[in-house]
């Protein structure tokens, strides 16, 4: 990813903010031939597992793209956080152009399919209590054991060694104070929550 000096961040709470709360994120694999594939699914960060933590998720079995997943192959896991459009109206400086705020971390490592029954299980699991957690009245899970059984062999578990991470921000840090608080309060009075989301993000990386 093209970061700029200026947009890193490489605070590893940081990012590890962005992977829990913007959590269905794209893995992006290559194929026998070298030809790029990507999946959308929930991934779930797990900071102790490994030097420098793991992801872990699963797929349709069906889903060809688990059988990328070989030694020595680099897997690329992509977050998005929030963005908006920002109008160069909203600057002070009357010579500039329309641009876009945004917050990602990339995560690279290598993966590993999850055969074992057991762990299988305890992803599911963990992935069903962080969706459900905070809702008035969450999903047990509760399932007669022929048809967990069924729909778990559907399925395939992974794990993504992360061997590094980058995180860009993008948030008008290259903009003059007055243009940085033109953009931060015609934001954080939109009617879009991901664009409030973006100024509030602006008004921290201030603090």
């Amino acid at each position: 990813m093209y970061v700029p000096t200026s947009f890193a961040v490489t605070d590893p709470a940081k990012l590890a903010a962005v992977m829990r709360d913007h959590s269905f994120a794209t893995v992006v694999t290559t194929d026998a031939a070298g030809a790029p594939f990507a999946g959308h699914v929930p991934i779930l960060f797990f900071p102790e597992r490994g030097p420098h933590g793991a992801l872990l998720g699963h797929f349709a079995r069906a889903n060809p793209q688990w059988q990328h997943f070989q030694a020595g192959r680099e897997v690329l896991v992509i977050f998005q956080g929030p963005h908006a459009y920002v109008s160069p109206s909203w600057y002070q400086t009357r010579l500039a152009v329309p641009t876009w705020n945004y917050v990602a971390v990339h995560i690279y490592g290598e993966a590993r399919v999850i055969d074992d029954e057991h762990e299988l299980d305890e992803l599911i699991r963990a992935t069903i209590e962080k969706y459900e957690a905070g809702r008035m009245d969450p999903w047990r899970a509760a399932l007669p054991a022929e048809f967990k059984s069924k729909m778990m062999k559907g399925i395939v578990g992974f794990e993504v060694a992360i061997s590094r991470m980058e995180g860009k921000f993008k948030l008008s840090q290259n903009r003059q104070p007055q243009d940085i608080a033109g953009v931060v309060n015609s934001l954080s009075r939109s009617s879009e929550q991901t664009e409030r989301e973006v100024a509030a993000l602006m008004i921290e990386q201030d603090r």
